[in-house]
């Protein structure tokens, strides 16, 4: 140990005048998602250094040697590299890229806010922890593709999710980094007179201090806040210092900081976002502070709530109960009693935007819900799954007439489809394919890619995918201190020089509901699978469970006991440090990509996507979005066994599916080779995995659905309610008080005799009396619902809209329906009445509907 005190000082190269734009590049993040070339310009630079920085260019250029820079400024290749880099950056950033007016989605003054809890683009900037980050990085990229007048907000943390390792005998390690926020690229945002720009947020007997900083993501702005800065106290300061970390009061109090601190940062920027979108529940406290400056404004509470509600959209993505934040009464009341006195409504009332019926405890997801118009899952599935979650908060409308949609997710596809493969779609599809994305006549021409050339793209991403897994493999041999010799016996089918060796991935959150470990549930019946020498098969498994996830744990420590037994060592291997770059390896690298969760516990899933646009086969089971994706001609189903078995039974019922899809299906396919060294028919397979799902499955689409089925409306319905001082949400909050004040005392009841039998063309007519308990005859819809049995079995349901009529002698209102069926068969008629108001968002929002 050296004496004395060390002094640690850095010193920074000067970037040469011909090169002085490298540091605009690395302060967008647009060179996450370029199709490597500004990644690999740097990676140029000095290929040691990248990997030391994490793949972080900004932190290359600030250690990088001087001499290094000076000789890249005279070399000629690098120049032309550089120069086709910017060429591209210009006009992908050029106004020439930005649409028409006329073909804009949105006008230019709309502007979405986009409020999430973390954001994943790229390993260099570690904000994120899994597949909600990786899904807002996402949209946030499609939002600059789409040239939308979008911003995004969240917390900067000091410490992202951490880093894992795991010992020789499974044992997860979770080491957590503290970022230099020097190195990342992210600037501070400065007020007009130079200051840094800082926002308070009010806390019990403090005021909290956040500094604003900005981060650019091609053509769109995130803004991040930190309390790591010296106006707080320690414990302050520590709110935002890791990602999910800490007890309740760090997450309530991060909540508080994003959702309340977010909507004054954007105040502070003077940014006025004419639409609001909260991604999962953790932002939603932002309504509260929509409402408590509305109501500052001089409006009422119940008029803000409708006007905050209307241009607010919500996204779930947890598919279960327990998985939403809730806080108690107590909690939630500490931190905003002062909000109730700026709001002039008493406790109870605050507390009832997040109570749900029967629930003690106030629910984040409850408050999103009741402070927005616009709510959808992540899939089909999900969104069902989510309508019977939440229908608590409609109670008397059916769960799937409520107000939940979903919109299905997708994946950024120049962020995740492979260099190599778009190379080959420039030459086979012609250069605009990126441009054509939802075309599916496009996609259809995968099929004209010769043979030959899918399949060695395929074989160098695998090369590439197994030079990494060796390295990482031989990291973490040595660190565990294993011998060579066992590492070379492991490594034996990871040849990058001949990677033929079938290749099937499970990479992902190890969390139980995945289920992991479902492809050990009959070791001989898997011993049997991987014990033919001649149809060799490697399984690679990759992925963190939270560190206070213990049951997740075990599932790694299982892996782990599995790959080790002397049958399955060097078939079955479990690869430590899941993150961006081995998630990019493997979903281009493996030949079959494995999924089997818990139906329906999957909200959507986006690893299968990313798979699928590289040519990799999904095997997975009918959830989330592979309930849509798979069509029987594209990958393998694992169909979800019945809903009544216990977990042990449905365990070995879905692990004999998944073991007799390997054995009579995957790999026979994948070895029926022929002359030419591959299979023609899993060629063909992998085809059709991209044909058919990279057209439905990208962020692009997914955009285009929340701009049309969101983003639009919520824009257009916030601007109507606000007109004329809120006029029409002050009518409507008043007249949403005078429905539910007299809805208990309406009734409905048929009053023609119902007919058994009548021939097609016959003409129906119908009555109906409602008690309307002093509302109009306007206030009610009633209507005649018909449902028959369809194709396929399925239920079809057609409504039908009654006509008001006027008073009869007993005081109830008469409603009358004409109508002749237009179908023969079986029909189930049924008569409902609900509140109706031409400027309600949704028919169904107040949740009341009587039946006859």
């Amino acid at each position: 140990m050296q004496p004395g005190t060390v002094f640690n000082l850095e010193v920074n190269p000067k970037i040469p005048q011909r090169l002085q734009r490298l540091e605009e590049l690395a302060n967008n993040l647009w060179y996450s998602w370029d199709i490597m070339p500004t990644r690999a310009l740097f990676s140029r630079l000095d290929p040691t250094l990248w990997n030391i920085v994490g793949h972080s260019p900004k932190a290359l250029l600030k250690r990088i040697d001087q001499q290094r820079l000076i000789d890249a400024a005279e070399d000629k290749v690098f120049i032309d590299n550089y120069n086709r880099v910017l060429s591209a950056y210009d006009s992908y950033h050029g106004e020439q890229t930005r649409r028409d007016a006329a073909e804009a989605p949105l006008a230019e003054s709309e502007l979405i806010a986009y409020f999430c809890a973390e954001f994943g683009f790229h390993e260099s900037l570690p904000i994120y922890s899994g597949g909600l980050g990786i899904l807002a990085g996402d949209h946030c990229k499609a939002a600059s593709d789409m040239r939308l007048p979008f911003v995004g907000v969240g917390l900067l943390y000091r410490q992202g999710y951490f880093f894992q390792t795991i010992d020789s005998s499974g044992n997860q390690r979770a080491t957590y980094v503290d970022s230099d926020f020097e190195d990342l690229p992210i600037a501070p945002v400065h007020r007009v007179d130079g200051s840094e720009l800082k926002i308070g947020v009010d806390f019990p007997g403090r005021v909290v201090m956040a500094k604003v900083w900005h981060v650019r993501v091609g053509c769109v702005n995130l803004y991040l806040l930190d309390t790591d800065i010296d106006e707080n106290t320690a414990h302050d300061r520590n709110i935002a210092h890791q990602l999910y970390g800490g007890d309740r009061t760090t997450r309530i109090e991060q909540e508080i900081v994003l959702g309340v601190g977010g909507v004054r940062a954007l105040a502070a920027l003077g940014l006025k976002p004419t639409v609001w979108h909260i991604n999962e529940g953790h932002a939603a406290f932002l309504i509260l502070e929509r409402l408590r400056t509305l109501v500052q404004q001089g409006l009422d509470f119940a008029t803000a709530l409708e006007a905050v509600a209307v241009n607010t959209v919500f996204t779930t993505h947890t598919p279960v109960p327990a998985g939403h934040d809730h806080f108690t009464t107590q909690m939630l009341l500490h931190y905003f009693q002062g909000c109730c006195d700026e709001l002039r409504v008493p406790s109870e009332r605050l507390l009832s935007l997040g109570l749900s019926p029967g629930a003690a405890e106030f629910n984040m997801t409850t408050l999103a819900v009741r402070g927005s118009r616009f709510h959808n899952g992540v899939s089909k599935i999900h969104g069902g799954v989510s309508s019977h979650i939440l229908g608590n908060l409609w109670p008397q409308i059916p769960p799937e007439e409520n107000p939940i949609t979903s919109i299905t997710n997708g994946v950024h596809v120049p962020t995740f489809l492979s260099p190599e493969w778009a190379d080959a779609f420039d030459h086979f599809l012609g250069y605009g394919w990126s441009q054509r994305l939802g075309d599916q006549d496009c996609w259809d021409q995968i099929s004209e890619v010769p043979d030959h050339v899918f399949w060695s793209t395929r074989q160098h991403l695998k090369s590439q995918l197994l030079h990494l897994v060796r390295y990482r493999l031989r990291e973490q041999n040595a660190r565990n201190q294993g011998s060579e010799a066992h590492l070379d016996r492991l490594l034996s089918l990871c040849n990058p020089d001949n990677p033929t060796v079938l290749i099937i991935g499970f990479g992902r959150r190890f969390a139980t509901y995945k289920r992991a470990t479902l492809l050990f549930e009959n070791l001989d019946w898997l011993r049997q699978l991987l014990g033919d020498p001649l149809r060799p098969v490697l399984f690679l498994f990759a992925g963190k469970a939270h560190p206070a996830d213990v049951p997740g744990q075990d599932l790694i420590r299982r892996v782990m006991q599995v790959a080790q037994m002397p049958e399955f060592e060097g078939k079955i291997l479990l690869v430590e440090g899941y993150d961006l770059r081995l998630g990019r390896r493997m979903v281009s690298g493996v030949d079959v990509w494995l999924n089997n969760p818990v139906y329906p516990l999957e909200a959507s899933g986006t690893s299968g996507m990313k798979a699928a646009l590289n040519g990799v086969v999904n095997l997975s089971v009918l959830d989330g979005w592979w309930g849509e994706g798979y069509d029987g001609t594209n990958g393998w189903a694992i169909k979800p066994a019945a809903a009544g078995l216990d977990d042990a039974n449905r365990n070995r019922e879905e692990a004999r599916t998944l073991y007799e899809i390997l054995q009579d299906h995957v790999i026979p396919l994948y070895y029926k080779r022929e002359a030419c060294g591959y299979s023609p028919e899993w060629v063909k397979l992998a085809k059709r995995s991209i044909s058919s799902l990279l057209p439905r499955f990208n962020s692009a689409r997914m955009l285009g659905e929340y701009v049309s089925n969101c983003y639009q409306p919520a824009a257009q319905q916030g601007r109507r309610y606000a007109e004329n001082q809120f006029e029409l949400a002050r009518s409507i909050a008043a007249w949403k008080a005078r429905v539910r004040e007299a809805w208990p005392g309406v009734a409905l009841r048929r009053l023609d005799e119902p007919k058994r039998r009548i021939q097609f063309g016959d003409a129906l007519h119908l009555e109906a009396a409602l008690k309307l308990n002093q509302l109009k005859p306007e206030d009610v819809a009633v209507e005649l619902l018909i449902t028959r049995t369809g194709m396929q079995g399925k239920e079809q349901t057609t409504s039908y809209r009654f006509s008001a009529q006027g008073a009869g002698a007993d005081g109830e209102h008469h409603y009358v329906l004409e109508l002749a069926p237009e179908f023969c068969g079986r029909l189930d008629m049924r008569i409902r009445a609900y509140p109706w108001h031409e400027f309600l968002t949704h028919p169904f929002e107040l949740g009341l509907m009587i039946w006859a």
